[in-house]
C-alpha cells in the first residue's frame, strides 16, 4: 500500500487550518497528537480538555473534508477508569478518574458519532503505557521508565507512588507500531470502525520495573545495583492495576506483540544509555 509523504507541517490541533492542511490529499491518517499525563490534566483539565477534545474533533473534521479512507487514532487504557475487572475487555469500562481520561473516553464517541454521521472510517487504539527509545525523561510530567532510568545513572533514588505494588501492563514501542499499522493496512471489514486494547496482555508492578531497569542498566554501571528505592504517596486519578485483553486485536488484525516487558527493557535501556 502506498503512502504519501509530505514535509512536516509545524501546528496546533487546536487550529482548523492546520488541521485541514495535514490532511490534504491523504488517503489515510495516523494521528496520534494529544496532551498526555493524568497528573496534568488534573492540574490544567481547560488545556487537556482544548487539546485533546476540540483538537481531536478538529482532526476528525479535517480527515471528514479530505475523504480520508481511514482514521487511525490514540485512545487511552484511561477509559477503563475505575473498573475492576482484569484483564481489561473492549466492552466494559468504568467511571473515568481524570479529566485525561474523559477526554479520551470523548474521543471514541465522537469517532462513533462521525462513522454513523458523515461515513468516516476509524479505528481507535487504547495504549497501554508505552515506554521505549526516545522518551523524554525531562520534565514534570515525564514517564515512569525514563524518569526512573535517568534517576538511575545519575545515582539518585527514584520515587515510587505508593508500596510498588500497583502494575500495569507496560508496552515496548515496536508493539503499538506493528499495532498502529495493522489497523492502518487490514482489509478485514469487520476490524475497522472499533476500538482495540494495544498492549502486551502481561502486568508488571512498580517494584518489578524498577529492579529490570537496575538489572540492566547495572551492565553499564554496577553500582546502579546498589541504589536504594524511595517511596511517596499514592498519586492521584491513579487506578492500583492495568491489564489488558489482546484477544480481539489478535482475531480482528492479526496482532501477534513480540516484546515483553523485559526484551522491551533490554533495548530501552541500551537506547538511553546510548542517548541520554
Amino acid at each position: 500500500m502506498p503512502f504519501c509523504r509530505k514535509l512536516p507541517i509545524e501546528g496546533d490541533i487546536r487550529d482548523l487550518d492546520t488541521c485541514h492542511k495535514a490532511c490534504k490529499d491523504q488517503d489515510y491518517v495516523l494521528h496520534e497528537a494529544a496532551l498526555g499525563s493524568v497528573p496534568r490534566s488534573i492540574n490544567d483539565p481547560i488545556t487537556t480538555n482544548d487539546v485533546n477534545t476540540s483538537g481531536f474533533l478538529n482532526m476528525l473534521v479535517a480527515a471528514r473534508d479530505a475523504e480520508v479512507k481511514r482514521f487511525v487514532y490514540a485512545a487511552s487504557s484511561s477509559t477503563y477508569g475505575d473498573s475492576e475487572n482484569l484483564p481489561k475487555v473492549e466492552h466494559v469500562i468504568g467511571k473515568p478518574l481524570s479529566p485525561y481520561a474523559i477526554t479520551k473516553y470523548v474521543n471514541e464517541l465522537y469517532a462513533d458519532i462521525f462513522k454513523d454521521a458523515y461515513g468516516l472510517n476509524t479505528i481507535g487504539l487504547r495504549y497501554f503505557n508505552v515506554f521505549g527509545r526516545k522518551q523524554d525523561p525531562n520534565g514534570a510530567y515525564a514517564a515512569v521508565i525514563p524518569k526512573f532510568v535517568i534517576q538511575l545513572m545519575n545515582h539518585e533514588s527514584p520515587v515510587i507512588n505508593g508500596d510498588g505494588t500497583y502494575s500495569r501492563d507496560f508496552t515496548y514501542i515496536d508493539n503499538v507500531i506493528q499495532m498502529n499499522l495493522l489497523a492502518l493496512t487490514s482489509e478485514n471489514k469487520e476490524a475497522v470502525n472499533q476500538v482495540y486494547n494495544t498492549a502486551v496482555g502481561d502486568r508488571t508492578n512498580l517494584l518489578e520495573l524498577t529492579q529490570l531497569l537496575k538489572k540492566y542498566l547495572a551492565k553499564h554501571d554496577a553500582k546502579i545495583a546498589e541504589i536504594e528505592i524511595k517511596h511517596g504517596p499514592n498519586r492521584a486519578g491513579d487506578i492500583p492495576h492495568s491489564l489488558a485483553s489482546i484477544e480481539k486485536a489478535k482475531e480482528k488484525l492479526g496482532y501477534d506483540p513480540k516484546f515483553k516487558i523485559e526484551a522491551g527493557i533490554e533495548e530501552a535501556v541500551a537506547w538511553y544509555w546510548e542517548n541520554l
